[in-house]
C-alpha cells in the first residue's frame, strides 16, 4: 500500500532564540525577547533564552544528532540581531559566518537546509523606531532578506518568510503574553499586521531577485476545525470554520491567506472591520501578493464542529480527552482535515512545518528518556496526513516540532517539546525514544507506522 508519496521529506525544526544562547556573544544585537524576558512576570521563573541550548557553540553536535536520526530536512530560524545587530545598516560578519558554518555542516551531512527568517526575533531597536507599526518595517525586513539570500543562496534554495504571523500579532502586540509585550487596540494591531504582510511580499520580492532558483513558503498557523462526523454538513461546518474571518480574529487562515494568496481581504472581514484598513495604501496588496512554492502549516490541535440550525457550531471535548503538558487537546485529525482544506482552497504545494507534542519527560534510572506518548501521538498524526496524502493532497513533507528540548517563549523550561533531551544545567544531550522511533519512520518513509508501538 503506498504509504507517503515520492520525494516526500522528513525533517525536525528549531527556532534561533529557542535554542542558539549566545545571546550577548560575538555583536549579536539584542532582540525584543532579550527585553521580554527581563521584564518581572512574562516568562515561567524568569527563565530566558541567553544560553538556551548553547546550539551556537554547539551545532556541529546537534547536526550530528540529526545525522543520527537519519533528518533529510532541518528547518531553522536566522536571528535578524545576529546578522544585523541593529535591525538595518551595519553587519555583523561574525554572526553570517555562523549561519555559512551550520549551512555547511548540515550539507555535509546530507541535510536539506530550510531557512526562515523571522521567528519572532526581532531586533529591539527597530522595536524602538516603531517595530512592525512603522511603515518602514517591510523595507527593514528586505535589506535583512537581501543579506541572507546573498550570503546563503547559493546553498540554501528552501526558505520561509515568516512563522506564525498570528503569534506576531496576536500574542506580541494583541495579549502582550509574548514579546514585545504589548496590549495595542484592534485598529493598531490591524496596521501591524498589515505591515507584517507587506513585508512578507518585500522578504519574496528580494529572494526572487537574490536566490531565482529558490522554493519559498510562509509557515502558518492554521486554525483547524474538523467535522463532528463524515456527513456532508458537518464536513461543511468544518470548511467554513476553517476559512471564516468575520470575528476579526488574527488566528483565522483567510485573514491572512487570502491577502497573500489571492490579493484580497477576506469578505467577511471586511463586513465588519475594513474601517480599520483606513490610512493604510490598499495598493500594497500587488506587493503583499506574491507566487509561492509552497505553503507551511504550523498545526498541533483542531476544534470540533457540527452543522447546527444557525451555521457552524463548536461541539466541546469530553471532560477526560487526552491532551499535551501544554493542555492542548490531541487530535490526530488536524492532519488530515486542515491539509485537505487548505488544498482544495488554495491549491499550493503544502509542508507540515511544525507539528508534535509538549510531555512531561524525564531521564529513566535507566539513562534513558522514555516518552511513549509523543510516539503515540506522532504516529496517530502522522497516520492521519499519510491518509491525506493518498487522497490527494499535495504534500511536500513533515518538520517534526521540536528536534530538542528548548527555550519555550513564555513557559520558559517547562515545556518539553523534542525529540532529544536537553538537560539545561550540564548541555547533555540525549536522544529520547522517539528520535529512534521516529528514525524507523524516515528509513521505512513510512511503513514503520504500521507497526503497534
Amino acid at each position: 500500500m503506498t504509504q507517503f508519496p515520492r520525494g516526500f521529506f522528513w525533517g525536525s525544526a528549531t527556532s534561533s532564540y529557542q535554542i542558539e544562547g549566545a545571546a550577548f556573544e560575538d555583536g549579536r544585537g539584542l532582540s525584543i525577547w532579550d527585553m521580554m524576558c527581563r521584564k518581572p512576570g512574562k516568562v515561567y521563573e524568569g527563565h530566558t533564552g541567553a544560553v538556551a541550548c548553547d546550539h551556537y557553540h554547539r551545532f556541529p553536535d546537534d547536526v550530528s544528532l540529526m545525522k543520527q536520526i537519519g533528518l533529510q530536512a532541518y528547518r531553522f530560524s536566522i536571528a535578524w540581531p545576529r546578522v544585523l545587530p541593529h535591525g538595518t545598516g551595519e553587519v555583523n560578519p561574525v554572526g553570517l559566518d555562523f549561519y555559512d558554518r551550520l549551512v555547511d555542516e548540515l550539507l555535509a551531512a546530507g541535510i536539506t537546509p530550510w531557512a526562515t527568517l523571522y521567528h519572532w526575533d526581532l531586533p529591539l531597536e527597530l522595536y524602538y523606531r516603531g517595530g512592525w507599526l512603522n511603515q518602514f518595517s517591510p523595507e527593514w525586513f528586505a535589506e535583512y532578506t537581501e543579506l541572507m539570500g546573498k550570503r546563503l543562496g547559493d546553498r540554501v534554495k528552501h526558505w520561509m518568510t515568516l512563522n506564525e504571523p498570528a503569534c506576531t500579532i496576536s500574542l506580541g502586540l494583541e495579549t502582550g503574553v509574548h514579546a514585545p509585550g504589548d496590549q495595542l487596540a484592534f485598529p493598531e494591531t490591524v496596521r501591524a499586521a498589515f505591515y507584517l504582510m507587506k513585508a512578507h511580499g518585500r522578504a519574496v520580492q528580494a529572494l526572487r531577485a537574490t536566490v531565482p532558483e529558490a522554493k519559498i513558503g510562509l509557515a502558518q498557523v492554521s486554525a483547524s476545525f474538523f467535522p463532528a462526523s463524515n456527513s456532508p454538513q458537518d464536513i461543511e461546518a468544518a470548511r467554513q470554520m476553517t476559512f471564516s474571518a468575520a470575528d476579526g480574529s488574527f488566528w483565522q487562515n483567510a485573514f491572512w491567506l487570502e491577502p497573500m494568496l489571492l490579493g484580497h481581504f477576506p469578505q467577511d472581514w471586511l463586513e465588519n472591520h475594513a474601517r480599520t484598513l483606513e490610512g493604510l495604501n490598499l495598493d500594497d496588496l500587488k506587493i503583499i501578493q506574491q507566487p509561492l512554492d509552497f505553503l507551511g502549516i504550523n498545526i498541533y490541535h483542531s476544534r470540533m464542529v457540527q452543522a447546527g440550525l444557525n451555521g457552524p457550531e463548536i461541539v466541546e471535548f469530553m471532560p477526560g480527552c487526552p491532551r499535551t503538558m501544554y493542555k492542548w487537546p490531541v487530535t490526530p485529525e488536524s492532519l488530515y482535515w486542515n491539509p485537505r482544506f487548505i488544498w482544495e482552497r488554495y491549491g499550493l504545494p503544502i509542508v507540515i512545518t511544525e507539528n508534535g507534542l509538549s510531555n512531561q519527560d524525564w531521564v529513566s534510572m535507566d539513562g534513558k528518556v522514555h516518552d511513549p506518548q509523543r510516539i503515540d501521538s506522532t504516529r496517530r498524526y502522522l497516520i492521519q496526513l499519510r491518509r491525506a496524502a493518498r487522497e490527494g493532497v499535495n504534500l511536500l513533507g513533515y518538520f517534526h516540532w521540536s528536534l530538542m528540548d528548548n527555550f519555550e517563549w513564555g513557559e520558559g523550561y517547562s515545556q518539553r517539546f523534542g525529540m532529544v533531551y536537553v538537560d539545561f544545567q550540564t548541555q547533555e544531550r540525549i536522544p529520547k525514544d522517539s528520535a529512534r522511533w521516529y528514525s524507523k519512520v524516515i528509513a521505512t518513509h513510512g511503513a514503520h507506522l504500521d507497526r503497534q508501538v
